[in-house]
């Protein structure tokens, strides 16, 4: 287990997913108007005529309640550690990734990131990836959640963490959203790329982003960087904050043309490395 936080006085709950230290929250407990005794008969059910129909209307309800959950917490948020670093959530089309990172030093710290779902004021999400504990791939884990006034504070175990949201208002960016790479030009012929456990997104909120590449099955992480983005006139610019691969790169703004057809990002130019690229990336919603 990783205790990098050791000596802080209160550890916050996004760091606490980024080290690995949450654990994994793999059963989980009926509530208590969901149990039903095995000893309660059909006919004790049968004497609220109207069981049936509440039962509906409250699955509409709460799954109502969900879809406003959900789509309260997409966006970018920001939180800092003891340390001064900077934690930056991402939160797009039931992905989310977090990422830890010193700028100023050119220092990439960590991340962690995979697939949520809200329900009822419950935060649950299950790890894809986590550069600090490997072991974590693949396990669950639940906290509560609250939403005012652009603050989400998550709580676990007695511990509260309070993330802020970064303020995108004026973002009518039309790429917001999680990317799963599917072409990649080769020689001139542009080669389909399969859905499988090694994957290659690109998480984007109104101004910010993330790229991660990782391989579920092995828990093997090959790389991530991000920072903010401007998509404007056909134009793709990143501004780099944190790299894995080579801190060199912090700093740089890298430019792309772009455009999305028939629901795909179509991306192109030169990589970081000056090689010319040319990519399409789907929306994993639509997968």
């Amino acid at each position: 287990m990783i205790k990098l936080l050791k000596n802080t006085s209160t550890a916050s709950f996004g760091l606490l997913l980024l080290m690995g230290c949450a654990g994994s929250d793999a059963t989980s407990t009926a509530s208590a108007d969901q149990i039903v005794s095995p000893g309660q008969s059909a006919v004790s059910q049968a004497s609220t005529p109207n069981t049936t129909a509440s039962a509906t209307a409250s699955t509409s309800t709460q799954n109502t309640s969900a879809v406003q959950q959900t789509a309260e917490l997409e966006g970018a948020w920001r939180t800092t550690d003891a340390q001064g670093n900077e934690v930056v959530m991402l939160v797009q089309d039931g992905f989310f990734t977090i990422a830890r990172f010193n700028k100023a030093n050119k220092q990439f710290l960590g991340t962690t990131g995979g697939t949520y779902t809200v329900s009822n004021g419950k935060f649950e999400i299950k790890y894809e990836f986590n550069t600090l504990d490997s072991t974590q791939v693949g396990t669950s884990t639940t906290a509560n959640f609250n939403v005012q006034q652009d603050q989400w504070t998550m709580e676990r175990d007695g511990v509260t963490d309070t993330w802020n949201r970064i303020n995108e208002s004026n973002s009518t960016s039309p790429l917001a959203s999680t990317w799963r790479i599917t072409g990649r030009e080769r020689d001139g012929q542009m080669s389909t790329m399969r859905p499988g456990p090694r994957k290659t997104l690109k998480v984007l909120s109104g101004t910010r982003f993330q790229w991660i590449a990782f391989n579920t099955e092995t828990a093997e992480f090959s790389g991530t960087g991000g920072g903010t983005y401007t998509a404007e006139n056909g134009k793709y610019t990143e501004n780099i904050e944190f790299f894995s691969r080579d801190n060199s790169r912090v700093g740089q703004s890298l430019s792309f043309n772009y455009e999305v057809k028939d629901g795909n990002w179509h991306h192109s130019g030169q990589s970081s490395t000056g090689n010319k690229i040319y990519e399409i990336w789907s929306r994993i919603s639509n997968d």
